[in-house]
This record gives C-alpha cells, structure tokens and sequence, in this order.
C-alpha cells in the first residue's frame, strides 16, 4: 500500500488573511474538516454555453428611468391614472405660462394620443427621473422634440440645475405647418445629478416626444441604454436574456392598443405595440404601478441580446393571467390572433429582409437575422388546466411552421404544491421540451435543497429556472444562491438554463426586493448576489467533472421553540390553548380567564381579552404575532381554538417559535383563504414545507391540534389528521461542484463554505495531473454585508495558491465562496 503525503502550507487564504482581504475566524479553533474527492475518470454532466443568463423585466424602474437611457419623464404626455393613481398628464413637468394636455384630432398619430399645447410665451419644464435629470461635465445630449405651428415659433430650450445654467441654449425653430421632428445638442459645462429641462416657445404650438438623449450610450446606439447599466449585464457574460417578464406578460387585457378595443391602457405586454418609429409605439400601464413608454421595446431587447453575445428567450402571453389576477381569457378569435402574433414574432426575429416582419425588422435598421430559438409562452399561470389547453396550440402552431424553434412551458409561481404538480404532470404528459421553474424561497431553503433536481426524470423536459432569488441582498443571500447553484451544475444534464430575478432596482422606485444590480440616476452598483452571479457565470466550464464531499456534523436537532398565535389581514379569536409534553404534562395552559399575561407581543396588530378569548381586532394588520412558553421546548403538542371573525383570510398558529424572524406556523386559510400551507421562517425568508387548498368559514370554531416529534410534525383540524411533514433535509452549508473547461484544460473547484467557521479541506484529485499553482478568486465577507452606492464590502479578491497536488490540503474562509482553477498537464 502506498502512502500519499498531504501538502499543507501558509496557501493562499492565510495570506490573505494576512493581508486582511478576507475576514480570519474568530479563533483558531473555529474551523471544520471536510474532505472532497474528484473523479477525473468520470463523465459528468454537459454543460451548455447557455446555462447562466439574466432576467429582465420592468420592475423598479428597470426600463424608463433605468436601462433606457431617456432623460425626460412623461415625454410623450401619457402618463395616466391608469398607469399610478397620483399620475396626470402633467406629471414631472411644471408650467410656466398656460399650457394644457390634448386629446384630439389633432395628434401626432392615432397611437400617440395626448400631446401638449403651449401658448405664447409660455414654458414647460421636466425633472426627469429621482433627484432630477443627469448631466456630465463636457459630455454631448442629444435633444429632440415633435412639434407644430400654424405660424410658426421658435422654441428656447435650456438645461438648469439650482445653481444656474448647465449647458448654452439653443433655439430651434419650428416652421409653419404641420408636425415634424426637429433636434438640438448640448455640451454640458458643469456636472449635476438635479437638472432640468426647460422648452419655452414664443408663439403658440403643440409639443410631443420632447427628448433628451446622452450621446454616450451603450455601444454608441441611437435610442439606446444607459451605458453602466449595460455594461454590467454584459460583464456578467450571460448565455441568454429572458424578456420582458414576468408579471408584465400575464396581466391585464389581451386586447390590443387600438379603436376597436378603445384604447385599453391597462394590457398585457404585446411585442408588436414595442416596435417601430419610437413615436409611434402605444403606450401602457405598467403592473409594477407606473407607466410604460415602450422606447425600449422588442427590438431593443433582441439588439441587446446580440450586442452582448447571448441568446434572446422572449415570452409571450398565454391569454391567462397569473400574478394574482388568475383568469382564464374565453376568446377563440383572441386566442387566434395572439398565436400568429407569436408566429410574427418569430418572422420578425428570424425571417428573410423580404418578409413582411423580417422587413419591418430591416427598416429598424437590422436586416440580418437575430437568430431566435427559444420563446416561452405564459408566465406563471395558477390555473394549470386553462393555460395548458392554451399553450398546446401555441405549440402546435410554432412547431408546425417553426419546427426548429423550442417553445417552453412552465409550472406555476411555486417550488412545489398542487399547481406545480398538476402543472408538471401536464408537462410530462405532453413531452413539453422545457419548463421553467420560479421559486423565491428563505436562504434556509436554498442550503436545504441542494439536490432538488438530483431526482428529476433524465428522461423528462429539461428545466429552465427563470426566476430565483433568496429574499434579501446581504452575503449571506449569495452565500445560500451559490450553494444553490453548485447543485444546478451538478445537474446540467437537467437544468439548461438558469436566471436570477430581478435584474435591476432603481433606489428611488423599489417595488421588489431582492435585485441583482442597484441605481441611481447618476451611479450604479453590484449587489453581493451579483458577485455570486458573476463568479458563476465566468467560471462555468463545459462539463461536471464529478466529485463528492463529506458533510457537515450535527445538523439535525429537534424542533425546539415556543408557541404563538397570529392573524393575517383577519380578526379572529383563540381559546382553550394547551401545550403538553411528550408524556402528556402541562407546559402551558390558558383559557385567558384572567388575563393573556403568558403572552408577549411582537408582532403588529391590537389583542385583547374579550368574553374569555384572546382577540386580535385589527382587520387590516399583518403577522400580529403573539408567542408564549419556552424557545428549548420540544417534543409537545399544542391544542388551541380559533375562530375568524372578519377579513380576508383564516388564522396562524406558530410552533417551533425562536423568535420573531424564525418560526414555523401553519397557515390556515392563507392566501386570501384560498390555502392552508405550512411555513417555516428564517431569519425574516419564509418557504413553504406543504400546502393544500383549503378555507375558513366565519364564525365557526376550529380546533387545531400540532404534534411536534422530533423534526416531524403532524397537524389535526377537527380531529382529522390535516396533513403531517419532516424537516429534516439539512441545512448544509459546505458545497461543492467541480467542472472541466475544455478548451484551457482546467479543473474548476467551486466551493462554497456558507457558515461561520474555515472549512480545512482535503482535496483529493483523483489521479489527475496536475500543476503545483491555480488561480484563486474569493468572495468573503460578513454574512450580513450589504454593497452600498458608496461601500463594496463584497467584491472578488484574486490570488494564486502554490500547494496543489493530486492530493493537498486547503483551508477555505468562514462565509465565503471560492473558485480554484487548477492547470492540468
């Protein structure tokens, strides 16, 4: 038997510990050994160029306000109380003088609707998007506005901050007649984040698409994107770009932006209102709750999509709405249309300059094709049946003209449950090629389900994991989405694509948290997620190279906690609580006879003892939380009565209780009583363990009885057994996957250590033949780290480490995630 000496040394982490690039334990004795061995012999799993992509959808200001690089808000006059509540079409603009919205025969086109009146002498003035419009010192803005006058004017425009002018005016001068387009461009002498565009006319005339451009966009492109927010995209090298959404895809009408569905302003997004002169694309509500100008539209997203090397994945509507809408669109000729739409679609992506659509495409200014082979139709359905009935002629119709293009499906707005499992049956059933998974789960989850696609059918449609995020931007999240994600490369053979969602966040316009990439009207910035992201992305590899590792010891402890009561937009009433023991002793009992004192308060919401029952009164307050007993017990039963009194949904009874951001509790009645499920808190992230449809009567008393043993749990409604889970996938916190890049040869050793202690790693490769020094990159921080406009506590830090062999020893940081690329010879 030969004997293999282990190489150890000082290495690359203790230096830069050393250097203090990287956080030390807190002590020398803080550190776990584990052990990984490669099997370089093996065949892992392929991995296609395309696994990683990115999201976009107009969330938080993504599009206007964001990548879109347009200056001027509400340039067309559109704006609406369709759009926001607090929206006219004034918003962002004040008037010096008179001057009033129009809506009439006199319009610039039939699809731009409103335009502005300006009367002599008067002015209007924009303050474009957060603190105002952006300007660089010494750089070019382009400056554009459709306009008409019966006797002709001259227009004064002007750029001004507080602080005085920004740039010389120009005046441009508009000739008697009808409407057309005239420019200007500004030099800006000073720099300002607070800037204000001014048009002042010296005659009466009417004013539509009043623009301002940075001439410095992303590739130097007409109607282009903001270049820092594009160049991140593309530092990320993605392998495609999922668009437009999302909720923007599966809501509202499915009629079109014309007369003879009047003018519908709150529609689904439909490609063919997003193309064409700028001027004259329609405009709609945005779901997110402010409006869409649709200047950054469909061929935007195609240009985009080559310009950074990546494959565009457009979705279309399925004439079923999601997003907490979940209607069933009943409209054969509707249905027909938005099928050819999808048909157009692809003509216009893919077909000849001569074709109708490929025309349209050539006259944008891109006559070659964009190389479409992917579109995904529906987003998220909750209806599984009616959109799987809809989705099978789509199919049918694109497979029989387009047999090379692969249409993907999905399963619904949730990791698991009864529309996931109807919607992937009906999946299965037909031999759909892909469905796209979506899932927004507690960093818990994402450690707990490392090998979810470990069991899925090889033989199956593939998967497409188009919406993932861990509910919050500190390192910790990435910590939790890279352990993640080591088991989505495990199994690339299942998982062919995989995007992070959202994509961007706007400070001053969030509806939605977390975003991968943060902004400003003048900055931008990498969140900790997108550090993670962007090591993945740039490090994938071509094939698993496939190896194992030990775990770590004593996860799995009882589910210990106290107690607790809650309500969730609902009045409702609790008696009769009773905890006992494993052996049936009393731990608490309460019929509140004299009071509720056992209790405390941690939550929103208004309790109080009325008529022998502890009430919470407050129909509008969400998780009203009460808690009761010990955080150690374990092993009890827990009795209570509860009764609904009013509101939308039933009542919550906590077990497993730590405290206010970690619980589990069942949700009787959820979701607008239309669920009852079980969920489990962490750290504030909440995902659901198991889930039925159910409801709550008002006025009828439930008894609810929660046996907690060990880690398994069973739970009782009126003495019928509800449904029972096991907790005990562990939440394991050191993960690993190594891939081959074939064409430098390398082994990538991807590892993610998601706890507080060093993992002192035995790395054994295998037989391979390996170079002594590999090319480290690390992201290390504190768990609770947050990138910031003006603080980057997470960024990669690059290094070498000199102590590889086909057997070393490698100590990888507390909280941290580290790529090793290791020279074979």
């Amino acid at each position: 038997m030969s004997r293999t000496r282990w190489r150890l040394g000082l290495g690359a982490t203790a230096l830069l510990v050393a250097a203090g690039l990287i956080p030390a334990p807190a002590h020398a004795e803080d550190v776990t050994d584990y052990a990984i061995t490669v099997d370089p012999s093996a065949r892992g799993a392929k991995i296609d160029d395309t696994m990683y992509g990115v999201f976009f959808e107009d969330i938080n200001r993504a599009a206007d306000g964001g990548l879109y690089a347009e200056l001027v808000q509400n340039r067309s006059f559109e704006y609406s109380t369709d759009d926001n509540g607090s929206y006219t079409p004034l918003t962002s603009w004040t008037v010096d003088g008179t001057a009033r919205v129009v809506n009439d025969d006199g319009r610039l086109n039939a699809r731009n609707r409103n335009y502005l009146s300006l009367e002599a002498g008067s002015s209007v003035t924009n303050t474009g998007y957060n603190t105002g419009i952006r300007v660089e010192a010494g750089k070019k803005y382009d400056f554009s506005v459709w306009a008409r006058a019966d006797a002709g004017t001259a227009l004064t425009v002007s750029l001004q901050d507080a602080d005085g002018t920004l740039a010389t005016a120009r005046e441009v001068t508009v000739t008697q007649g009808g409407w057309a387009r005239y420019k200007a461009a500004f030099t800006a002498t000073r720099t300002s984040s607070a800037a204000r565009l001014t048009v002042a006319s010296s005659a009466a005339a009417a004013l539509d698409m009043v623009s301002l451009f940075p001439r410095d966009t992303y590739r130097g492109e007409p109607n282009g994107l903001r270049k820092d927010l594009a160049e991140k995209i593309a530092a990320l090298h993605p392998g495609f770009v999922r668009f437009p959404g999302g909720c923007l895809v599966n809501t509202g009408s499915m009629e079109d932006y014309s007369e003879a569905s009047g003018f519908q302003r709150k529609r689904s997004y439909q490609w063919k209102d997003t193309i064409g002169p700028v001027e004259t694309r329609a405009t709609n509500a945005n779901f997110w709750g402010y409006n869409q100008s649709y200047g950054l539209g469909y061929y935007e997203y195609f240009r985009l999509s080559e310009d950074i090397g990546a494959m565009p994945l457009p979705v279309v509507p399925a004439l079923v709405t999601g997003c907490g809408q979940n209607k069933a669109v009943v409209d054969e000729a509707l249905l027909k249309r938005h099928i050819q739409d999808t048909l157009d679609l692809i003509e216009f992506a893919n077909g000849p300059a001569s074709s109708k659509w490929g025309r349209e495409r050539a006259r944008m200014g891109h006559p070659k094709p964009f190389h479409l082979t992917h579109i995904e139709v529906g987003n998220e359905e909750n209806l599984p049946n009616e959109f799987f009935a809809r989705f099978k002629e789509f199919r049918a119709a694109v497979q029989a003209k387009y047999p090379d293009i692969q249409v993907i499906s999905n399963s619904g707005p949730d990791d698991s449950g009864t529309t996931f499992d109807t919607a992937w049956q009906l999946n299965r059933d037909a031999k759909v090629d892909m469905v796209d998974e979506h899932y927004y789960n507690s960093p818990q989850w994402f450690l707990q389900n490392n090998d979810r696609y470990d069991s899925y059918d090889r033989g199956g449609p593939k998967v497409f994991l188009g919406e993932y995020a861990s509910q919050g931007n500190t390192f910790k999240n990435g910590l939790t989405e890279a352990a993640f994600m080591t088991g989505l490369e495990r199994n690339a053979d299942v998982v062919k694509l995989a995007s992070y969602a959202p994509l961007f966040a706007n400070e001053d316009y969030v509806q939605w948290r977390p975003d991968l990439i943060w902004f400003n009207n003048h900055a931008s910035w990498n969140s900790a997620n997108y550090e993670v992201q962007k090591l993945f992305m740039n490090n994938v590899g071509d094939r698993v190279v496939p190896s194992t590792a030990t775990g770590t010891p004593s996860l799995l402890a009882p589910i210990t906690g106290a107690v607790g009561l809650s309500t969730w937009a609902t009045t409702a009433a609790y008696d009769d609580v009773r905890v006992t023991d494993a052996d049936g002793r009393a731990l608490l009992t309460d019929d509140f006879s004299s009071g509720a004192s056992q209790w405390t308060h941690t939550g929103g919401g208004a309790w109080s003892v009325q008529d022998g029952q502890y009430v919470q009164t407050d129909v509008n307050a969400e998780n009203t939380m009460v808690s009761a007993g010990d955080p150690s017990w374990h092993d009890y039963d827990l009795k209570v009565k509860a009764t609904k009194k009013a509101g939308k949904e039933g009542f919550l009874v906590a077990f497993g209780v730590k405290d206010t951001g970690n619980y589990y509790w069942w949700n009787i009645g959820g979701w607008n009583n239309t669920q009852t499920a079980v969920e489990q808190a962490v750290d504030g992230g909440k995902s659901t363990l198991i889930s039925k449809a159910g409801s709550v009567e008002t006025g009828r008393v439930y008894d609810i009885d929660v046996k907690v043993r060990g880690r398994q749990v069973t739970l009782y409604l009126d003495g019928q057994e509800w449904g029972s889970f096991t907790d005990d996938k562990p939440a394991e916190p050191f993960r690993q996957v190594v891939t081959k890049d074939q064409k430098t040869g390398d082994l990538i050793l991807k590892v993610v250590n998601a706890q507080n202690t060093a993992a002192r790693t035995a790395v054994d490769l295998g037989g391979a033949r390996v170079a002594s020094r590999a090319r480290v990159t690390t992201l290390a921080a504190a768990p609770d780290a947050v990138n910031t406009e003006t603080s980057t506590a997470v960024a990669p830090v690059t290094s070498t480490f000199d102590g590889v062999a086909g057997k070393f020893s490698y100590t990888f940081p507390a909280n941290s995630v580290t790529f090793v690329r290791i020279r074979q010879r």
